[in-house]
């Protein structure tokens, strides 16, 4: 038999207003010490210098992480005209400047390009993998690599401030995969004048914003008492993606089980997936066929 893990059964999510200085994996390890949680995990990595909305989830939270890192996305980040580093971001070498500064009306121009189904390369600095290596690790080595470009949807990309003629304040809002560093770079290079990310915050993920979660210091001052409880979030949240229907109590019996169960249904397609609830709580994922929800991943009480 395997080691139980320590911990206390408890499920939900915390959005955390992360600070700059650091990585996600950090921010959930405090999360899990705090809460003193069996299990937990997060939602779209943010890079160690980005600030804004990680939300970490606890126990059976995690198995709904796939929804919220599939829906959409909103940044505000500043660009750096004139300069191209190593990273597309403020932390790394510069590798290239140019004298040319774009006006407003050209940088608006520029912008509609990266709207819509776009193709992107990811920073040679990601955490993209390259014949199962990491390509962060690689760059670091000094191998010059070669990162296939990926598709990805933006749903809006438009120009907030111009702070000065070398900084422009942007934001995007984006689905699953975005690099933003990678939209400053390109948009850079579209203006002829080079560009990287100098600050970058998430503003929303999901339904959760920064200006709801919870800081690192009141996580420190709260850590290991019930206190923390209040400010977690319900996992059906997340679900709301999906269409939800209801399910009889033997039907819940059967879900929990990992059985077809019965639900009822009047606006869902057959193979649809969807979510089921009983008596408000989240029971099972599934597809829906024929008046039974099939399920996938099955929420434990």
């Amino acid at each position: 038999m395997g080691r139980k893990r320590k911990g206390r059964d408890i499920s939900g999510w915390l959005v955390v207003d992360k600070p700059a200085g650091m990585t996600s994996t950090s921010v959930v390890n405090k999360v899990r010490w705090a809460m003193e949680a069996k299990k937990a995990g997060h939602a779209g990595t943010l890079d160690p210098e980005a600030t804004g909305v990680l939300a970490v989830a606890l126990g059976e939270a995690t198995k709904t992480v796939p929804y919220l890192t599939d829906d959409l996305k909103c940044y505000e980040f500043t660009v750096r005209l004139g300069q191209a580093t190593n990273t597309d971001d403020a932390e790394g070498e510069v590798i290239a400047q140019s004298d040319a500064r774009p006006s407003d009306d050209e940088i608006k121009g520029a912008l509609g390009q990266f709207i819509g189904d776009i193709m992107q390369v990811p920073p040679k600095f990601s955490a993209v993998k390259i014949d199962g290596e990491r390509a962060y690790k690689l760059a670091r080595d000094g191998e010059d690599v070669e990162i296939a470009a990926r598709p990805l949807w933006v749903e809006s990309l438009v120009m907030l401030d111009r702070e000065d003629e070398d900084h422009v304040l942007l934001e995007l809002t984006c689905g699953k995969g975005g690099y933003v560093r990678s939209i400053a770079r390109d948009l850079g290079a579209a203006l002829g004048c080079f560009g990287h990310v100098r600050e970058l915050r998430r503003i929303w993920s999901g339904p959760f914003t920064a200006a709801e979660g919870i800081s690192i210091e009141e996580i420190d001052a709260k850590a290991k008492t019930t206190d923390l409880d209040a400010y977690l979030r319900p996992l059906e949240e997340v679900l709301a993606v999906l269409p939800e229907v209801k399910c009889t109590a033997e039907g819940a019996t059967r879900l929990k089980h990992g059985n077809p169960g019965m639900v009822l249904a009047s606006d869902v397609d057959y193979g649809e997936e969807c979510w089921a609830s009983f008596e408000g709580k989240a029971v099972a994922v599934g597809v829906f066929k024929a008046g039974e929800l099939h399920p996938s991943r099955v929420f434990v009480d």
